[in-house]
């Protein structure tokens, strides 16, 4: 039986296909890496999307040795035995870390050091964003990629060359099938291929079905499309169309999205759009995302319907959003104030709310700014009239 995956792993980036933002002349990455200049990364995007690949290309762009481990198994001893190995090597080894958000501290600990003086190079891939689980440190020293589920055209190309290599034949519904039910994701594509091939040198629809029963509709697999359906969801969401969010819900859930990659754009929103209008919608959303994380799909598409209908449902207000740039704007354009003496370190002349029943008049601003304008809208007009009530008693 053929193995796709492997016949048809690219040597170089001219040969990978479905992520041309890394792989052309141009693109930054390819740059780094031709230039010898790359430092380490960490790549993140659905299955099936190339990270593993990538990685072993940039290996042989740049001359290095490959040594592949997954963060679920991986041993400290493994990583003190390669560094040692390496102490006073001319050449330094690229060291590949497969779901590395699952890397422990310790283990991110023990890389720190190498990292820091390159004696290595560390790659890390990963379903999720990796920034998420990564402490501080691992972050300063890295840069981060994300990968897209790969395009149907691009998966068009790659079939092609694995049916002529093999000389397998195909008919256009047997095709589209393969290309369809994949949902963006290479790898699969090929090991259904691999499998009906394994049986027939001919493969139908009827053939394909019997091993993968079940197709995921198109959907988010090309990267236009994927961008446009997250971008519709939100919007829908913003507007309360409750009917519209949960079919963009629904073609991102059948496209194949991961379903963390959804929820964390729920948490986004719910502080974003909806923010104190209803401050209970960050903690729905935020539960979301610990939950689809933990469960998957199918169950997940409910979860996350749940929440998608709550944001609808929840009155809106971006007075957070546009407080945080009305400030931050500020300190960029140079506006570093004073810090009043009396809420510095020291206390001297700071009063203490609670002495004085919760709250008491005093400066916190070397001079007046007005950032935060609250709303009238949900909650927050409980929290609008409140402040505005104790400006009233400053005054």
């Amino acid at each position: 039986m053929a193995d796709f995956t492997h016949l048809l792993r690219p040597s170089n980036f001219d040969d990978i296909v479905g992520q041309e933002h890394l792989s052309v002349q141009e693109a930054t990455l390819r740059r780094l890496c031709e230039s010898g200049q790359l430092g380490h990364s960490f790549f993140y995007g659905p299955p099936g999307c190339g990270k593993t690949t990538i990685a072993r290309v940039i290996a042989k762009v740049m001359d290095l040795p490959f040594y592949e481990f997954n963060a679920t198994s991986l041993k400290v001893e493994q990583l003190r035995k390669l560094f040692e190995q390496y102490k006073n090597a001319l050449q330094k080894p690229l060291i590949f870390i497969d779901e590395v958000h699952r890397l422990a501290k310790n283990q991110q600990e023990v890389l720190l050091p190498v990292m820091e003086n390159n004696s290595v190079l560390v790659i890390g891939a990963s379903t999720e964003n990796p920034f998420f689980s990564l402490t501080a440190a691992m972050r300063s020293r890295s840069l981060l990629f994300e990968l897209y589920p790969i395009s149907k055209e691009a998966l068009r190309s790659l079939l092609e060359r694995a049916t002529t290599s093999e000389e397998i034949q195909i008919n256009e519904k047997a095709t589209s099938y393969l290309i369809d039910s994949c949902g963006g994701d290479a790898r699969g594509m090929l090991k259904l291929l691999e499998f009906a091939s394994a049986l027939e040198k001919e493969i139908t629809y009827e053939l394909l079905q019997t091993l993968r029963p079940s197709a995921q509709s198109g959907g988010s697999s090309e990267a236009g499309v994927h961008y446009d359906l997250a971008s519709a969801l939100i919007k829908s969401i913003r507007g309360s169309d409750a009917d519209a969010a949960i079919y963009y819900l629904a073609r991102l859930i059948e496209g194949g999205e991961p379903p963390e990659f959804i929820a964390r754009r729920l948490v986004i929103l719910a502080s974003e759009d909806v923010g104190n209008a209803n401050p209970q919608a960050l903690t729905l959303c935020t539960s979301t995302m610990t939950s689809v994380k933990m469960i998957g799909y199918p169950e997940s598409r409910i979860i996350l319907a749940q929440a998608v209908i709550y944001l609808c449902a929840s009155p809106k207000s971006n007075s957070a959003y546009m407080a945080i740039n009305a400030a931050g704007e500020a300190v960029k354009s140079g506006l570093l104030m004073e810090i009043p003496k009396n809420i510095q370190q020291q206390n001297e002349g700071y009063l203490y709310p609670h002495d004085f029943g919760g709250w008491v008049a005093q400066e916190y601003l070397s001079m007046p700014q007005k950032f935060v304008e609250l709303k009238a809208i949900g909650y927050e007009q409980k929290m609008k009239m409140w402040l505005e009530s104790l400006g009233q008693q400053k005054q």
